[in-house]
């Protein structure tokens, strides 16, 4: 298959998600944020990633509106926070991001982490959300196999979508077979571990080798292994450089090199040890 920017992933419900999007985690600098945004949308970008948590889902919406791409050809995320959770909770978080966004309706609605009281409810909760069709896509984020397995129990839908942290450094392997066995689209977060592979010597070589920067490297490895991905950054070179993977594709020899890289190391928390108080 060949990828373009224009690539999607079929969700099982038939939604199409694109593969590469840009993740707004910390961008808190309102003009630098709408710039960013804004930018990528210019460049190609058909998806954007934010989370209550973040606080700039009105910068997210302004920038849709103001750049001259139809609402419908934008795919948004949004996440209901820890301290949100719950049914009715998790139904009142959604209406808060709806209006800072000012959407008629999301594309994606995801558990931010699983807070375990909560999570199953919380679920619930997006599924009612999907059934009134105020969202297109179901999904959950920090999600190991045993959590959604224990969503499958009472779930009337799968969630579509597992939003986990993914990189070289972190493979995940088990848990992206368990999702593509029960077709959950994996989108990945700190795809580029923080920056903390940017040095890493096979990556410098095989980005020499391939007239590349070793972000792109990283980059096209996800959409290789048919993740989708959302690297974050608010420089609009990079920004358009992180969008600059689709005029070469890795080899199997280096895909299988990249994936050697994995030391189960993580940039952020367990989720079954996430402080979820703060």
């Amino acid at each position: 298959m060949k990828l373009t920017l224009q690539s999607t992933k079929t969700l099982h419900n038939g939604v199409e998600m694109p593969r590469l999007g840009l993740g707004v985690y910390k961008m808190t600098n309102e003009e630098e944020s709408i710039r960013a945004m804004t930018t990528a949308l210019q460049v190609g970008y058909r998806a954007i990633d934010t989370a209550s948590l973040y606080g700039n889902e009105k910068e997210v919406g302004e920038s849709v509106r103001s750049s001259g791409v139809k609402r419908e050809n934008i795919f948004v995320t949004t996440k209901v926070w820890t301290t949100d959770q719950g049914y009715d909770q998790t139904l009142r978080a959604f209406e808060t991001s709806l209006e800072n966004l000012g959407f008629d309706y999301l594309d994606l609605y995801l558990t931010h982490w699983p807070v375990l009281e909560t999570f199953k409810d919380t679920y619930r909760a997006i599924e009612r959300l999907y059934d009134e069709k105020l969202i297109r896509a179901t999904g959950v984020s920090n999600h190991h196999q045993h959590h959604l397995e224990e969503l499958f129990v009472k779930a009337n839908v799968k969630p579509m979508v597992n939003q986990i942290e993914l990189s070289p450094r972190l493979t995940q392997y088990d848990l992206r077979t368990f999702c593509a066995d029960n077709q959950i689209a994996v989108t990945s977060w700190s795809p580029l571990a923080r920056g903390g592979l940017l040095n890493e010597p096979s990556l410098v070589r095989m980005a020499d080798k391939y007239d590349k920067t070793p972000a792109q490297i990283i980059i096209r490895w996800h959409l290789q292994h048919d993740l989708t991905v959302i690297p974050k950054s608010v420089t609009p070179e990079r920004i358009a450089s992180n969008a600059d993977v689709y005029d070469f594709v890795l080899s199997f020899e280096d895909m299988k090199n990249i994936d050697s890289l994995n030391l189960n190391e993580r940039t952020g928390a367990d989720p079954d040890n996430f402080n979820f108080n703060f």
